[in-house]
């Protein structure tokens, strides 16, 4: 399909089953309860499942998993079966690489946030899931990551990351919309000479210059990563998730693959080189932020580790599997919505005098379409934690109670299409957080916390998650500016989607 080409585009000046259902309050929460809170009465139930036999079991609900069931079919098989969305299961990967692989799975929306109470579960070492990969992955250093609330690192350490995205503030828009234009640039040549584009890696390459241009101030064309920033940090990305992967070989491959991947841990040696070059380019350009951390009491070394870990998987991983998903759900909403949005954005745009701030939050739909696929397809997908202490969890219709010592385990794709509290929760509506929609934020979990929750050193909360926003807004923005509307074709990956444009049809008006 052809790149239309019509009148130009305004750019303005640098500041310092889909639907785009257009009502105002498309989705409500079905509760009789006023503050939300699970109702007293409920009936305490012994939890439904079981592991199996040991060893055995956790390798057959690995095969269920990864190639008998695949993912959602084996949470939605087990909540039928069961009649609960509390059960006991096993989690990937099983044997070898986790010592113990049973968790309690808590998979709607009332029963989810129990994972995010430091004061009742612990976080140690659960960041990724029942593994915790090599740290020599990292410098020889359990990263603030994998660090629960009650270790003294972890307060040093988050402080530090909160010190340091106040500090770039102002750069978070500018510098975010010079690496966008030079994406969309690309993106036209690209399509100019092929008819289509493969968004994921233009988007890859783009959010790891972002993202090395921000923390380090400098272009990593002008260090020895060159142009290969991205895809170093995609191997170092697949050492550390290959057990939670499946790479969609042919069924007779499937045990070469199991074996592979789920059984035994990848050598961190193989991808030692890639990770020193990335190490060290973040240490020779972040002197300042390294000397804050010893001023503050980490080893410079340890500072440095923890700061790639945040940029390269925490920030670049994020974007990697973000963007694409935004794009993807836009894009497949089609041209109605997309209308809504060129309006709002270019008319606030206009009326601002530029992309700031200000304009952005002025921009209820484009927030709303940011939060909706923060919620139909959140960038992380589990999470994890540990009882505390015995306590009891409820579900809508039911509670449970969970040994302290227990894993928990939340799959959040299921939390946040809860049907029973978001209505049409399969189908992405643009509209759904506009208006009295916004209530509904409280079940978006995407950054290990509500999204009406802020991160503090108390919690586990992503301390960039208003970052990612932004960014995501930002996205939006820079594209509905370009373009009126756009077509693309939806795929599936290792972790995440992937989107091709198919056409694109440049900005009429402003």
């Amino acid at each position: 399909m052809l790149l239309h080409k019509t009148n130009k585009f305004f750019i303005p000046k640098s500041p310092n089953n889909m639907s785009s259902k257009s009502s105002s309050s498309p989705s409500k929460l079905q509760s009789s309860s006023s503050d939300d809170s699970p109702p007293t009465d409920l009936p305490l139930k012994p939890i439904p499942g079981n592991y199996g036999k040991p060893f055995f079991g956790p390798i057959k609900d690995r095969l269920d998993y990864f190639y008998h069931q695949g993912k959602d079919t084996f949470f939605q098989t087990r909540i039928q079966e069961h009649q609960s969305t509390v059960f006991r299961t096993n989690m990937p990967p099983g044997p070898f690489i986790s010592s113990n692989s049973n968790v309690i799975a808590l998979l709607d929306a009332i029963s989810f946030p129990i994972l995010f109470d430091t004061s009742k579960v612990q976080k140690l070492n659960v960041f990724v899931g029942t593994y915790m990969p090599s740290t020599a992955l990292t410098g020889g250093y359990r990263v603030c990551a994998y660090l629960d609330p009650s270790e003294p690192k972890h307060a040093l350490l988050k402080r530090l990351i909160f010190s340091i995205l106040a500090s770039l503030h102002d750069k978070f828009i500018p510098l975010f919309r010079n690496c966008l234009s030079e994406l969309f640039v690309n993106l036209e040549d690209q399509f100019s000479d092929k008819g289509k584009v493969y968004f994921n890696t233009i988007s890859d390459k783009m959010s790891f210059d972002f993202v090395f241009r921000l923390f380090c101030d400098q272009n990593p064309l002008d260090t020895r990563l060159g142009s290969k920033g991205s895809t170093m940090s995609d191997k170092w990305l697949f050492f550390q998730l290959a057990p939670l992967m499946t790479l969609g070989l042919p069924k007779l491959l499937n045990f070469f693959e199991d074996v592979l991947l789920h059984t035994f841990p990848l050598p961190a040696f193989l991808v030692k080189s890639d990770y020193n070059k990335l190490y060290n380019a973040f240490y020779g350009s972040m002197a300042s932020i390294l000397d804050e951390a010893e001023q503050s009491g980490i080893k410079r070394n340890e500072a440095c580790h923890n700061l790639v870990f945040m940029a390269g998987f925490n920030t670049y991983g994020g974007l990697k599997t973000l963007l694409p998903a935004l794009i993807k759900w836009v894009g497949l909403a089609g041209e109605k919505l997309h209308r809504e949005l060129c309006d709002e954005i270019r008319t606030i745009v206009s009326a601002e005098g530029g992309v700031t701030f200000s304009a952005l939050e002025k921009m209820t739909l484009t927030k709303s379409v940011v939060y909706e696929a923060l919620r139909i397809e959140p960038p992380v997908a589990f999470q994890y934690a540990k009882a505390k202490e015995d306590l009891v969890v409820h579900s809508h219709d039911a509670a449970f109670e969970i040994k302290k010592g227990e894993m928990i385990f939340g799959y959040q794709p299921f939390a946040t299409k809860d049907p029973k509290v978001f209505e049409d929760p399969e189908e992405f509506v643009g509209h759904r957080f506009v208006g009295e929609g916004e209530k509904l934020l409280k079940y978006v979990y995407w950054s290990n916390g509500r999204e009406i929750d802020d991160p503090t050193v108390e919690n586990k909360q992503c301390p960039a998650k208003d970052l990612v926003v932004l960014l995501s807004r930002v996205m939006l923005v820079e594209l509905f500016l370009r373009y009126d509307t756009f077509t693309i074709e939806a795929g599936t990956l290792l972790l995440g989607s992937s989107a091709t444009f198919t056409s694109l049809t440049k900005a009429t008006s402003i």
